[in-house]
């Protein structure tokens, strides 16, 4: 079997640095699913604005290796404990696909892009390829009482702030919404380093910040060409 792209996903992240780790831990988080232009037929999506949320089945474009390995090495548990494979969302996979579920902020119809889906929480890299789109149905995709193993609650969260300035190069809204990203703290876990500068592409600026302690702090910001 062989499987196509149906549509492009357009985000703020240009690199795999910072994206959150799950789709819906950035419920705020803005994103816009675009068609393929032999997917751009309305009648597609017909029935879709009746749900609140859909399946993304999509492809880990950024993955090359050939190899997999049955074990890799979760960042939640620190990038040293080894678990299999099928016990994680690892993008090292046999097929790297990966599977995120959105809330559907808006459906608009754009005159030269077809129906765009406009939603919030996605974990994605602009660009990624979008393999389908199904509706979430809540009374079967939804299940409280689950037990969700070594990954069964989000770490903590950490308090961001701001060097003088810095906030005020960037739009309210992105500035509010790069809390949210950051504060889910975008680091390796086996990294600890507070003297240590990070980067990261958002929005179209690139992102500087160090982190001590339960604090991370913004400290240069610059727009990207």
């Amino acid at each position: 079997m062989q499987i196509k792209p149906v549509a492009h996903i357009k985000s703020d992240f240009t690199a795999k640095f910072g994206i959150p780790r799950q789709s819906g831990v950035v419920e705020i988080l803005k994103a816009t699913i675009v068609f393929e232009e032999k997917y751009r037929n309305p009648d597609a999506i017909r029935g879709l604005e009746s749900f609140s949320h859909i399946w993304l089945l999509w492809g880990f474009s950024e993955i090359t290796q050939d190899i997999w390995s049955p074990t890799v090495r979760p960042p939640r548990l620190g990038g040293n404990t080894r678990m299999g494979v099928f016990a994680t969302r690892s993008p090292f996979r046999p097929n790297p696909i990966g599977l995120s579920s959105v809330k559907i902020d808006k459906i608009e119809k754009h005159p030269d892009l077809g129906p765009l889906i406009h939603v919030l929480g996605a974990d994605l890299m602009d660009g990624t390829p979008i393999y389908d789109i199904k509706p979430y149905l809540p009374f079967t995709d939804s299940h409280p009482e689950a037990i969700g193993g070594f990954a069964n609650s989000l770490p903590n969260s950490l308090e961001v702030v701001a060097s003088d300035g810095c906030k005020l190069q960037l739009p309210e809204e992105t500035w509010e919404i790069l809390k949210a990203v950051l504060a889910h703290d975008p680091r390796p876990a086996y990294q600890d380093d507070p003297t240590r500068i990070y980067g990261m592409s958002f929005g179209g600026y690139e992102i500087k910040f160090s982190v001590a302690g339960n604090i991370i702090t913004v400290c240069g910001v610059e727009k990207r060409p």
